[in-house]
């Protein structure tokens, strides 16, 4: 009986314990489910953690690519700046080459066609007075031939006259005595025809033999007035034939001056019609002068124009390059900014995320030093208990379902012995997992704490200095 209640009384204490144990279990498990929340939290932290870890990596990935892409246009902007600009001076050289090789081709072409005018001119004139002198010598020659002329058609008038009065002046000084003496001869005769006429009258002589005797008569006065003529015209000849043959020797002068006129006046008209000739194509060349000049003036105009919109174009393209460099180097300043703040940020979070996977490491290493401790400890228990099992002073411990650290697993790992040094991740429970959160929660804070020490001790510091500093320079 005694023996009975005693194992009452230890019926009792079990209650108790079981009742207990129950407590420390709900206690275990509301422990589990924060350790459990607060695992979740702290995942879903390290998720966003690492979410914006491979943000930020991505955005200064991203921005590092933008940066080189804008640099890279930037460069390229340069150069093609660089290559245009020196195209366009390259151009602004030949064109100027250009202008000056035109300018002295211009020079060279006015002072060609100034002397080609000048020895034109020259030339013109020179011309011009010869033919002008020798048309006043034709036109002496031809009034002196003209003159001549109407004195040969005078004379050709008054031949007539000039040979009656020849004859006239002729015959007078020798025929008047001759013709006197003569008609007195004649009259002699004619008495004494008359006389024997009258004498013979009476003769037997008829009307012919009259008729005869007049005959002879007339062919006497006939014959000497033939002779008084053919006297007069021997006379007459050597004035006439001297006449005659200045006549003729005035005709072929004339005829000769007239060809001679001629002559001259074709060579006048071809020295006008080349003088006209050369007055068209002088007129012509100035006008290929003026055209080319006025051709020259719209080509420098035109390129003067051409080289004022170049350089416009070029001072716009410059502007343009350089408001478009200067929002290029804001933009990539504020890129590099925003670059500097990622790596800040990311070297931030690099750093909190390696302070945390120190601190993590810290307290995984603490607990699986006190899990080693623990297992060392266990064996100890197990020696223990298998001497008050063997000595049947405990009863046997089975399995909690849902724990892993239950006795049974103690001896199990009892057991197996303690082979290794290592503990691996994988084989921790909850509540050593719990365990190593709490560790890096209270490291964590620990090292918040001493930081906020460090920003206070600093903060406390600055205006000593500055006291001191401020006393220094006083």
């Amino acid at each position: 009986m005694p023996a009975k209640k005693g194992k009452k009384g230890k019926k009792g204490k079990g209650k108790g314990k079981k009742d207990a144990k129950l407590e420390s279990k709900r206690e275990k498990e509301s422990d589990v489910e924060k350790a459990k929340a607060n695992a979740a939290l702290w995942e879903a932290r390290c998720e966003l953690t690492e979410s914006s870890r491979a943000e930020y990596l991505e955005n200064s990935c991203r921005l590092s690519r933008a940066n080189e892409r804008l640099s890279e246009q930037q460069h390229s902007a340069e150069r093609s700046s660089i290559e245009i600009i020196a195209v366009l001076s390259n151009r602004d050289l030949l064109n100027e080459e250009k202008i000056s090789a035109l300018e002295d081709q211009i020079q060279l072409e006015k002072t060609r066609a100034a002397q080609e005018q000048e020895t034109l001119v020259k030339e013109s004139t020179r011309r011009i007075t010869e033919l002008e002198e020798t048309f006043e010598k034709r036109c002496h020659e031809f009034s002196e031939i003209q003159q001549e002329l109407e004195i040969v058609n005078d004379f050709r008038r008054r031949r007539p006259q000039m040979e009656q009065e020849l004859q006239n002046v002729v015959l007078t000084p020798y025929t008047r005595e001759t013709l006197e003496s003569k008609d007195l001869e004649h009259k002699k005769a004619l008495e004494r025809m008359k006389q024997k006429f009258f004498i013979n009258k009476a003769a037997s002589r008829s009307a012919v033999s009259k008729v005869h005797l007049e005959m002879e008569a007339e062919q006497r006065v006939a014959v000497l007035a033939e002779r008084a003529h053919n006297e007069a015209v021997v006379k007459l000849d050597e004035a006439s034939r001297s006449m005659f043959k200045e006549n003729i020797r005035l005709n072929e002068a004339l005829g000769y001056h007239i060809k001679e006129v001629e002559t001259s006046l074709k060579i006048t008209n071809e020295f006008i019609s080349k003088l006209t000739e050369l007055r068209s194509a002088a007129s012509e060349l100035r006008l290929k002068v003026s055209s080319r000049q006025q051709a020259l003036s719209s080509s420098v105009a035109a390129f003067e124009k051409e080289k004022l919109d170049l350089k416009q174009r070029l001072a716009v393209r410059t502007q343009a390059s350089s408001v478009e460099q200067d929002r290029l180097q804001k933009l990539l300043s504020v890129r590099e900014r925003a670059l500097g703040r990622v790596k800040r940020t990311a070297r931030s979070v690099l750093e909190q995320r390696s302070e945390m996977e120190v601190l993590f490491h810290e307290a995984l290493s603490q607990v699986k030093q006190e899990i080693l401790e623990l297992r060392r400890e266990a064996e100890f228990m197990h020696s223990q208990r298998m001497e008050e099992f063997l000595s049947g002073r405990r009863e046997t411990i089975n399995k909690t379902p849902h724990s892993n650290n239950t006795p049974a697993i103690d001896l199990r790992e009892a057991n197996q012995g303690l082979k290794t040094n290592k503990v691996s991740a994988s084989h921790l429970s909850w509540e050593q997992r719990e365990r190593v959160l709490r560790l890096l929660f209270t490291k964590i804070n620990d090292l918040k704490a001493k930081r906020k020490e460090e920003e206070s001790s600093t903060f406390t510091k600055t205006p000593k200095t500055c006291q001191t500093q401020a006393s220094l320079s006083f």
